[in-house]
């Protein structure tokens, strides 16, 4: 007996999308720590919940609780819990809905493998740019100072390399265009993809 046959079912993602009103993606945010990710995120699906599209936020915190607490944060581990979350996200785009989810993911090779398992017709991605100064400066979790202090190893940013992401969907400097701009201008984009 096969064991990795794919199981087919009557209910297609074609009737989810049409049962929906929307077509489905993933909006995938990266950036460094305390960029502004997970505000614009929060923000973002906010705003797609009043146009009554279906949304869900993956989100590395709580993922870590259930799903990857396996995992600790080598290289290895945070590759590890990257593809599973695309696989989540892969999951999610086949039930129909708009998957949000805002990760470091600090390499580009990285985000290859996310959009490869999504698929790239899916795949939406958000480049939260922010300088390393000012995400220092607002530290909310106090992970630069632990980082500088040598506590935490293999941080991004100081101790792990950040590489920008080569051809983002979206750029936004926080420094220049505060959250809700930010929403509006992903907004603008979205039109066309779902």
């Amino acid at each position: 007996m096969e064991h990795n046959k794919k199981q087919d079912y009557s209910i297609t993602k074609s009737n989810r999308v049409d049962l929906n009103k929307h077509k489905p993606c993933l909006i995938w945010f990266t950036g460094l720590s305390g960029s502004g990710k997970s505000t614009i995120a929060n923000l973002l699906e906010k705003e797609l919940h009043k146009q009554q599209i279906h949304t869900y936020t993956l989100d590395g915190d709580n993922l870590r609780r259930g799903l990857n607490k396996d995992l600790g944060f080598t290289k290895e581990d945070r590759t590890e819990n990257l593809r599973r979350t695309a696989e989540v996200a892969r999951l999610f785009i086949d039930a129909g809905m708009v998957v949000i989810a805002a990760f470091i993911s600090p390499y580009n090779s990285i985000r290859e493998m996310i959009k490869t398992i999504v698929g790239e017709a899916y795949y939406i991605e958000v480049f939260v740019n922010t300088p390393l100064e000012i995400c220092e400066q607002r530290d909310v979790k106090g992970l630069y100072k632990k980082a500088r202090a040598g506590e935490i190893t293999n941080f991004t940013g100081i101790s792990a390399p950040f590489e920008e992401p080569l051809s983002p969907t979206i750029e936004i400097e926080t420094v220049e265009v505060a959250p809700e701009e930010a929403v509006k201008r992903i907004l603008e984009v979205l039109k066309y993809k779902i």
